[in-house]
């Protein structure tokens, strides 16, 4: 399904790359500063051809390409970080300043930052697929109203039949990839996870703090097959995922938003942690379901999201979408 941001799920796609350009662990000490090597291959977009912008805000101050990278499809995603209170001593006394306009109290300035001030996180998936292209590009959105009965004819067959691959999640639960990037984890094969960071956050401040929580029983695919049994592995995730993020990045739990999507970008069971006040892509009511109401409406109704319509965005382009137009339900 689609997530402008949730890049989670491209990290099996990144992977390859991410080998030749090496990074360096962020300190997790204070939620701040990610050291970035010098990729030991070159810049390894030097050689990019771009084909067309797929979409771009600036509000989010992001921008989508696709193109080719060594004769393969290939989307990079450009990103201003945000600015951390820690560098603005260095920002005033370092930078060049230009004057563009002064009237009475107001004057505009046009601000050159050192160049280790001014970075841009990039992201690259290579080689991209249609549905990589796809999923960036801007397009319109509808609202589906999915009953459970809806679900177990429409939108289950069409997962099970799409076989979405997770296998990049259960590398990170085995230990195959991503283990250095873990910052907490429950062992325990039933109520246990693990919380990393999510790869829309550069750990360099926690204004923008995102992590996931993925759990690691492995037959829960998203909020529909929740039920009171879950209750406990819930809790947990709860419980314990707010004590890390306080341990780890001094942030309380009354800074924290927790929430589960549904539709989950992708079918393995993950809980959301973002800092309250940061619009993360996909907080809104119309997708995120926060995981103290996921909780308390299991425990007053053991089948509630066996029973309950849901609603949830679909993009222009996604076959799901396609499937609730061919059964008269949109």
């Amino acid at each position: 399904m689609a997530d402008n941001t949730a890049k989670r799920e491209i990290s099996n796609e990144t992977e390859e790359l991410s080998q030749k350009t090496k990074r360096a662990k962020a300190d997790h000490g204070n939620g701040r500063g990610e050291d970035v090597k010098e990729s030991e291959a070159g810049n390894v977009l030097s050689g990019f051809q771009l084909s067309a912008v797929l979409s771009d805000s600036a509000r989010e101050k992001n921008i989508f390409i696709h193109g080719k990278l060594a004769d393969q499809n290939a989307v990079v995603i450009l990103e201003k970080t945000p600015i951390r209170e820690d560098t603005l001593a260095e920002i005033f006394s370092g930078s060049r300043l230009m004057l563009e306009m002064k009237n009475d109290i107001y004057s505009t300035y046009r601000l050159q930052a050192p160049p280790h001030l001014n970075e841009i996180k990039t992201t690259v998936v290579c080689p991209a697929t249609e549905k990589h292209v796809n999923k960036y590009q801007r397009q319109e959105s509808f609202l589906v109203e999915e009953t459970w009965e809806d679900y177990q004819t429409i939108t289950l067959p069409y997962i099970q039949v799409q076989s979405f691959s997770v296998q990049w999640v259960h590398n990170i639960l085995e230990k195959k990839a991503e283990a250095e990037r873990i910052v907490y984890e429950d062992p325990d094969p039933d109520n246990g996870f693990v919380l990393l960071p999510d790869f829309k956050w550069d750990q360099k401040q926690v204004d923008d703090l995102y992590l996931i929580a993925i759990v690691h029983q492995k037959d829960i695919k998203s909020l529909r097959d929740l039920t009171s049994d879950h209750v406990p592995l819930l809790q947990n995730v709860f419980k314990k995922g707010k004590e890390a993020i306080l341990q780890r990045y001094n942030l309380p739990a009354s800074k924290l938003r927790v929430y589960l999507h549904y539709q989950p970008s992708y079918y393995h069971l993950h809980v959301h942690f973002t800092k309250l006040g940061y619009e993360a892509p996909g907080c809104g009511v119309e997708r995120a379901h926060l995981l103290a109401d996921v909780i308390q409406n299991l425990q007053s109704d053991p089948q509630y999201y066996q029973t309950r319509t849901l609603y949830f965005p679909l993009r222009a382009d996604n076959g799901l979408l396609s499937k609730f137009k061919e059964a008269g339900r949109l």
